[in-house]
């Protein structure tokens, strides 16, 4: 069934997985309670919703995002499919607990005072570290996810797309709630960040480059990175697109400091070399992590 995962109970699978969603929901509840909330920012998603009911009623944020998400995921069931598994549920179930509790002993009073701008960043910052662990564990953050995903299923538009749609009508229903032309800035902000940090607990900070190199000097190049560098690669069989010539495509990876001393010596014997340099946000094989390491994490 897709998107479901399950682990033995009580092995290390199973307490790692646990570990990662009373974590994550954890800093998801710290970063609505004491960033995000009090500045009325609406990052969207059901608690982006939550929080304008919230400040127009005074119902609890926790609770009335639970509502929202049991029959939504009742609903995604229905519609999509078994495809929200027992952690999902777990997940944001914590969370709103975590958030009613916290925000009992804080009155949603923030961390940071007169200063929307920083909280809009660590409370996205904060919120994204949590889902970012709550996905490692093999769990979906449901809420307005499943209402895009049924969207999907019935207009045949790019499931990202019908995100960024929902999320940004959600922060305009703040604004038309509130009336204060900062609240959607300030929201937009704490998204963008929550979306890169979810970017970077999923994959990592890496700092290698991907090459694809094409010149004459091919073998002398291959030595420097064999030898001098201690890097593999792959040579990749090329023709070229004006003469129709044969060319070999040298295609590696290597850390900053590397590409600077590679970029060098290609300077030297072959000023004229065809070199693309790409960030590499994942890599995985012989020589860095391991596909089987990175699903037991």
């Amino acid at each position: 069934m897709p998107f479901i995962t399950k682990e033995k109970l009580f092995t290390r699978r199973w307490f790692l997985a646990y570990g990662f969603i009373l974590i994550g929901t954890m800093l998801v509840a710290t970063g609505y309670v004491f960033f995000i909330t009090p500045y009325k920012i609406i990052p969207g998603g059901i608690y982006g919703i939550s929080i304008v009911i919230h400040y127009l009623t005074g119902w609890p944020l926790g609770l009335t995002a639970l509502a929202f998400n049991i029959p939504l995921t009742i609903l995604g069931t229905r519609i999509l499919g078994p495809r929200f598994g027992t952690k999902t549920v777990v997940g944001f179930i914590l969370t709103s607990v975590f958030v009613d509790v916290f925000s009992f002993f804080s009155e949603f009073k923030p961390l940071v005072d007169s200063d929307p701008l920083l909280s809009s960043i660590f409370g996205g910052a904060t919120v994204g570290i949590g889902v970012g662990l709550i996905f490692k564990a093999r769990a979906t953050s449901g809420g307005t996810d499943v209402v895009a995903m049924i969207l999907a299923k019935f207009t045949r538009m790019p499931l990202g797309q019908l995100m960024i749609i929902v999320d940004s009508l959600i922060v305009l229903i703040g604004f038309v709630a509130f009336r204060d032309w900062h609240i959607p800035l300030y929201s937009w902000i704490t998204i963008f960040v929550m979306g890169k940090t979810i970017d970077a607990v999923l994959q990592g900070v890496s700092y290698e480059k991907t090459i694809f190199i094409v010149s004459e000097q091919h073998a002398a190049i291959r030595d420097k990175i064999i030898n001098d560098l201690h890097r593999g690669g792959t040579f990749l069989s090329g023709e070229g697109m004006y003469n129709g010539s044969k060319k070999k495509v040298i295609f590696t990876v290597v850390n900053r400091r590397e590409l600077a001393m590679l970029e060098e010596f290609i300077n030297k014997i072959d000023p004229k070399a065809f070199v693309t340099v790409m960030d590499a946000s994942e890599i995985l094989g012989q020589g860095f992590k391991s596909l089987e390491d990175k699903l037991e994490d």
